[in-house]
């Protein structure tokens, strides 16, 4: 047990990285940035770029993270740097940035060596992920939509979509009113 919570670099108390343990980490990268992507892609709706995203990410940050390598100022360089990522992507839905937390959290730990934790922390989140999604965990039971009409400004909508509503809402709120041109 104690082996599965050693880093493979412990030997190499230099600080340099031999080209074995390097194509090992990445190797075990991205077959779990495979196995997280293939996992996200279960009973989600999903573009191509982020399920590549997903299982390539564990590999950029683990390089990142080797080429840090105990070096304080690179790695508050990469701290800023993975920050400033936050503030310039579009906000995805909670499962996508949980799915990328997860993929980072898997490249730290393969680019520090620790193998193991990786593998067994990966199988693990996918698991209970999984197991989520099909005991169907949080989902509503009456699952609330939000439907947006856009309406000419010329037509008289107090009453136009009543008869649609009684017949296929149980229940339903006017929010907002908008029209094409915006009152213009």
């Amino acid at each position: 047990m104690n082996q599965i919570m050693e880093t493979i670099f412990v030997e190499n108390a230099n600080g340099s990285i031999n080209a074995g343990s390097f194509f090992l980490c990445l190797g075990v990268s991205i077959l779990l940035g495979i196995l997280i992507a293939a996992g996200y892609m279960f009973r989600n709706t999903y573009t191509k770029s982020f399920v590549l995203t997903l299982a390539l990410l564990p590999a950029i940050v683990q390089v990142i993270i080797m080429l840090v390598n105990g070096n304080i100022g690179a790695g508050i360089a990469v701290m800023g740097a993975f920050s400033l990522v936050r503030f310039r992507s579009a906000q995805g839905t909670a499962r996508e940035i949980g799915s990328i937390f997860l993929v980072m959290a898997v490249g730290l730990a393969t680019g520090m060596g620790y193998i193991w934790i990786a593998i067994l922390f990966s199988i693990c989140m996918e698991l209970l992920s999984l197991l989520l999604v099909i005991l169907k965990f949080g989902e509503k039971q009456n699952p609330e939509l939000l439907l947006r009409i856009t309406i000419p400004e010329s037509l008289d909508y107090t009453r136009v979509f009543d008869e649609i509503f009684d017949t296929y809402a149980k229940k339903c709120k006017l929010l907002q009113v908008k029209t094409t041109n915006m009152g213009i």
